[in-house]
């Protein structure tokens, strides 16, 4: 039995040696192996470059031949980089943050953000703030019809049911102080993706606390209503047309408006009241 018990321990030790050698084997390739978004950050150095070297060409490199330009080129002193005077809040409509980066880390998706703010506060900065994100698609803010190019877009992890987490709230408050700072973006123009696409999206929703935000200068709101008398020749899409929206498709304009506004998704025209939210809102916009 002795002879056996010292058997089994020693084959024992052998076998606690080798998972020992294997978890750390493991562990080595792990600690080596690359990022789980390595290979998408090579992709966006390398897509840098090439803008880099679009903006690095000179104005006479890029003479048409149909046009007559003088021969000496002659640069301006003064210039400097477009600044963003939009910023747009999304809610990503997805289950998680981690799906939200594989979706803008994909070429077949077309679609990114500058950030995303998960449920418990985490920051993503995805893209810098100059550069152009695709999160507007087809859109149109007063005379803006290319809101992509003008705009910071920020996405709040939520699947479009839930409410928003106080954690993510305060985040966005903390960035959008920042941007507003930075970039000197007017009160007016932070504004939602259901704003820019009337009836094509509906987000950030109507769980969305726009009063709070505007309340801190991040968007207009109206005010008392209680004294407001209607002049008798307000037009309604007019006031909508001023506030920003795009009017095209009248009854969208109105429920895009009141998705934001008055936090409801109630359907026909607007009630005297509604009517009185919009026209104090609209001078507020003039």
């Amino acid at each position: 039995m002795p002879l056996l018990e010292n058997n089994l321990f020693k084959t024992s030790k052998k076998i606690n040696n080798c998972i020992a050698i294997i978890v750390c084997i493991c562990f080595s390739i792990y600690s080596c192996s690359p990022k789980p978004y390595a290979s998408s950050n090579k992709v966006y150095r390398e897509k840098l470059k090439e803008l880099t070297k679009t903006i690095n060409a000179l104005p006479q490199d890029n003479t048409l031949d149909s046009l007559k330009e003088n021969n000496n080129w002659i640069g301006t002193t003064n210039f400097g980089i477009r600044k963003p005077n939009l910023v747009i809040i999304h809610h990503t409509a997805q289950e998680s943050c981690e799906q939200t980066l594989r979706t803008f880390t994909k070429d077949s998706t077309q679609v990114s953000a500058h950030y995303l703010i998960c449920k418990d506060g985490t920051l993503h900065h995805l893209l810098n703030d100059y550069l152009r994100a695709w999160h507007a698609g087809i859109g149109k803010w007063g005379n803006n019809t290319d809101v992509n190019s003008t705009s910071i877009g920020i996405e709040l992890d939520n699947n479009g049911k839930d409410s928003f987490t106080e954690a993510q709230l305060h985040v966005l408050e903390d960035l959008l102080a920042v941007l507003k700072k930075k970039y000197n973006i007017p009160t007016a123009n932070f504004i939602g993706h259901l704003d820019i696409a009337p009836g094509r999206k509906v987000d950030p929703g109507i769980l969305f606390p726009w009063k709070r935000f505007a309340d801190s200068g991040y968007g207009l709101w109206y005010g008392d209503t209680t004294n407001t008398v209607l002049p008798v020749d307000f037009n309604v899409l007019m006031a909508l047309r001023i506030v920003g929206y795009d009017v095209s498709k009248p009854q969208a304009a109105i429920q895009a408006f009141r998705q934001h506004f008055l936090q409801h998704s109630n359907t026909g025209e607007l009630s005297e009241e509604e009517k009185k939210v919009l026209y104090v809102l609209m001078m507020r916009f003039m």
